[in-house]
C-alpha cells in the first residue's frame, strides 16, 4: 500500500481515509465531505464499510455492516449474543442497525487538537473492524441461522484451531 499522510489542522479526515481504501483498490463513494462508503472482501461476506466526519464536534464515526439479516424472532438472542461479544472486545462494539436488521461493528475517534492524523491509526480503525467481523461472524450465523443459544454460538466461534487436519 502506498504511503498516505494529511497533516493540516483543517484537512477533512475522509481525505485521508480515500487514500487508505484506494490503496488497498476496495470499491468506495465518496458521498460529499462528511460521508464515505466502501467496500472490503472478507472470509465470510464482504463488508460495508461507512465512514461520518463531523467537523463541528472533530469526530469520525466508522461503522463496519455484515451481509447478514436478522428476522425479527431472532433478535433477543442476537442482543444477548451482541453483548457478550462487546465484552470480549477492546476497542468499538457490535450493535443492531434497526433499519436494516443487520450487526455492525462501530467506533469513533476523536480529532479535536490534533495538528496531524496518522494514517497508521486511520488504517488500524479498519483492521481491527475487519479482524473483529471475521472473528465474530461464525457466531452471528450460528444464532441466526443455527438457532445456536447465544452462549454456545460464541464459544464455538471462539475455538482457534491449530494444525492441519
Amino acid at each position: 500500500m502506498p504511503a498516505v499522510s494529511l497533516s493540516s489542522r483543517d484537512s477533512n479526515p475522509l481525505d485521508l481515509m480515500e487514500q487508505i481504501v484506494n490503496g488497498h483498490e476496495w470499491a468506495f463513494d465518496r458521498r460529499n465531505d462528511a460521508e464515505m462508503a466502501a467496500e472490503a472482501p472478507g472470509k465470510w461476506c464482504d463488508y460495508g464499510l461507512y465512514f461520518a466526519w463531523s467537523r463541528e464536534i472533530s469526530a469520525m464515526q466508522f461503522t463496519c455492516t455484515f451481509d447478514l439479516k436478522c428476522p425479527p424472532e431472532r433478535r433477543r438472542a442476537l442482543y444477548e449474543l451482541i453483548a457478550r461479544a462487546n465484552e470480549r472486545l477492546w476497542i468499538g462494539h457490535f450493535s443492531l442497525d434497526l433499519d436494516f436488521g443487520t450487526p455492525v461493528f462501530r467506533q469513533s475517534v476523536l480529532l479535536r487538537g490534533g495538528t496531524t492524523l496518522a494514517a497508521e491509526s486511520m488504517e488500524d480503525m479498519i483492521d481491527i473492524a475487519l479482524t473483529e467481523c471475521e472473528r465474530f461472524y461464525p457466531a452471528f450465523q450460528f444464532v441466526l441461522w443455527g438457532g445456536k443459544p447465544p452462549s454456545e454460538a460464541l464459544e464455538a466461534a471462539m475455538l482457534d484451531c491449530h494444525g492441519e487436519a
